[in-house]
């Protein structure tokens, strides 16, 4: 059995900041998968793209991933334009790749599954389910807001979420997205109304502010650390994530895997691209923030 196995797509990235426009692979799997720290863990990605992509994961195989990759005809092709507040950006789909399937799907069971959908037909009510029987689901909600009208994102609510997030353990969003699903825009009754719908473990990502986590009824909050420079928050909330599961996995407790992951997502944000730092780094900027 795996540790973690990730699923969905990687895409390609047009990112506008104030200070540059840079293309770049990203997605959930990706900015995940590169911001694995530590190898620990056995860990194995299954992704789809299109095949003038497939240097992308190459690429991946070669620093030492396990890489599962289903063809596709397209990749998703994302255009994120940020303003000086790196919270908020518009994004624009300017292509879309095919969505996954359970019939694709190689043999695998693992201890967390974690699911990056970018847009809301990617992956399957079904195909949750199923993977709900072999290990525990961990859910980055975005993908199943967003809709694609004349190539701009909207979000609109998950109509499945009644049915679905009963099969979820871990559930990731941020202020918007929780606000979106809930129509609530306080996050601690947003995250009690997402574990009344059956999620064990709720986490609202709040930007600048922290995040917060609940699970079995109790509430945790987790800081923020202050970066030394804001360059690109694309990616922050998966490398967050990929933080937060790695820890967990390893039986640490929901404050210790928070405050790592959020670390992780402070040094992110100091750079273009996704996380490529090391333990020492993270460790460090835990100790000076104590």
């Amino acid at each position: 059995m795996l540790d973690i196995c990730t699923i969905g797509h990687i895409s390609l990235d047009k990112v506008v900041t104030v200070q540059s426009t840079k293309h770049m692979p990203g997605g959930t799997s990706f900015y995940f998968s590169k911001a694995l720290l530590t190898r620990d863990i056995t860990y194995k990605l299954i992704t789809a793209l299109a095949q003038e992509q497939y240097s992308v994961v190459d690429e991946l195989r070669a620093e030492g991933f396990d890489v599962y990759t289903i063809p596709s005809k397209h990749s998703v092709y994302f255009e994120n334009v940020y303003n000086a507040d790196q919270n908020h950006r518009d994004q624009y789909v300017l292509q879309k790749a095919s969505p996954f399937s359970l019939d694709q799907m190689p043999e695998v069971s693992a201890k967390f599954f974690h699911l990056g959908p970018l847009l809301a037909d990617d992956i399957p009510v079904k195909l949750i389910k199923d993977l709900a029987t072999k290990g525990k689901v961990s859910l980055d909600i975005q993908g199943y807001l967003r809709h694609v009208r004349e190539k701009r994102v909207v979000y609109q609510d998950w109509a499945d979420k009644k049915e679905m997030l009963p099969y979820v353990s871990i559930l990731k969003a941020n202020e918007f997205e929780m606000e979106v699903i809930t129509g609530l825009t306080d996050a601690w009754d947003g995250a009690r109304y997402l574990a009344d719908l059956g999620v064990s473990e709720v986490i609202i990502t709040l930007g600048s502010q922290g995040s917060l986590v609940l699970t079995e009824g109790t509430f945790y909050q987790i800081p923020a650390f202050k970066p030394a420079t804001v360059v690109d928050a694309t990616g922050c909330g998966d490398t967050y994530m990929a933080g937060y599961l790695s820890k967990r996995v390893k039986g640490a407790d929901v404050q210790e895997a928070g405050e790592f992951g959020a670390a992780m997502a402070t040094l992110k944000i100091g750079i273009s691209g996704p996380f490529l730092g090391q333990p020492e780094l993270v460790k460090q900027l835990l100790t000076q923030s104590v």
